[in-house]
């Protein structure tokens, strides 16, 4: 359902259980995982009991893939987009719109929920790419506006008909704090939940530990994945977003998947992928996209601002060098770089 396949190596030491040094209780150590959203995901965590809920958070998942699913026609999302009238909204699309409106308020526009007609044009949608040319684009664009669509009495009204929703570059950051509240609500306290390479940890692992994800290198051949970093996680959340896997050449031009709403074309920039770390796997996966149109150079002006938003970022020199950038707080969780 969602963008980039897996990005994220998590870092898991299992074993039967270890004592919580907080309480001298036994914590038992489950872990499972499963296909969601267009890909995998993964979940460890520690219990005083052996309780697995794989039933209960695969049900969750679906729920929200038939909420934000714009690959399933009759999801809530597609319903929308294809104008149906009277479409009833759930818990998950009205909190995926609201977190997009704020983002597109906090960006200027630069991260937009009604990127869709865009995505499908350039081919990185649930559509065939269509031939684009500045005139094409242009009439496109007039559909793009995230203040083309607002709520009101559970229903979601648009300015115009042609006007499209996407929330890919959110909606697996929200299913990761979905399934994180779910397991808190069950009174575990110690976990990493992954879904499609965006995760959120809380809590340690056994002997005291705090949870480990590496940050893959960018390469564009997934059977050669290496790690460039390897970051700790202090009850973080963690989403990288790059454009190193989905993209396309045409006239010896590299198109990627990241298309700035204010131009219409996809955005061309040093950056090949950035790592935020945030509190919510919500706000990290929004910002993410954000800062993959940014560019470096403005993403690290914002992130003097927003201190609560921490980044780590692989960009490519003039000579074509990989080289990396991370916020200053960001280099005490890092335990190993390449």
């Amino acid at each position: 359902m969602i963008k980039i396949i897996t990005v994220l190596f998590i870092v898991v030491l299992s074993s039967a259980f270890f004592v919580n040094p907080c309480n001298a209780q036994k914590l038992h150590f489950i872990r499972f995982g499963g296909v969601a959203q267009g890909g995998t995901y993964s979940i460890s965590y520690y219990s005083t009991d052996s309780i697995n809920y794989k039933k209960e958070i695969d049900s969750i998942l679906n729920k929200i893939d038939y909420s934000l699913s714009i690959y399933n026609p009759q999801s809530i999302i597609s319903r929308i987009n294809k104008n149906e009238y009277n479409v009833s909204l759930d818990k998950y699309f009205i909190d995926n719109f609201k977190k997009a409106i704020e983002m597109a308020k906090i960006s200027d526009g630069i991260f937009d929920p009604t990127i869709a007609p865009l995505v499908n044009a350039w081919g990185f949608g649930f559509k065939n790419k269509i031939k684009l040319d500045s005139t094409k684009v242009d009439s496109i664009k007039q559909y793009v506006n995230y203040k083309f669509v607002k709520l009101e009495n559970n229903r979601l009204v648009k300015a115009k008909k042609e006007v499209m929703l996407d929330f890919n570059a959110i909606a697996q950051g929200y299913s990761v704090d979905v399934v994180g509240d779910f397991l808190e609500s069950r009174n575990i306290n110690n976990y990493i939940v992954e879904i499609g390479g965006e995760l959120k940890a809380k809590g340690r692992k056994e002997n005291n530990k705090y949870w480990v994800a590496g940050i893959e290198r960018p390469e564009a051949d997934l059977n050669n994945r290496k790690l460039m970093a390897r970051v700790e996680l202090k009850d973080k959340a963690l989403a990288t977003s790059g454009n190193y896997h989905k993209f396309f050449i045409e006239n010896g031009q590299k198109y990627s998947h990241s298309i700035n709403p204010k131009t219409g074309y996809p955005a061309k920039n040093s950056l090949l992928s950035v790592t935020v770390l945030a509190d919510d796997c919500f706000t990290a996966d929004s910002h993410g996209t954000f800062f993959m149109i940014l560019g470096k150079d403005k993403t690290i002006e914002y992130l003097k601002k927003h201190k609560n938003i921490q980044a780590y970022m692989i960009y490519s020199d003039d000579k074509g060098n990989l080289k990396t950038w991370e916020s200053e707080e960001l280099k005490f969780l890092i335990l190993e770089q390449k």
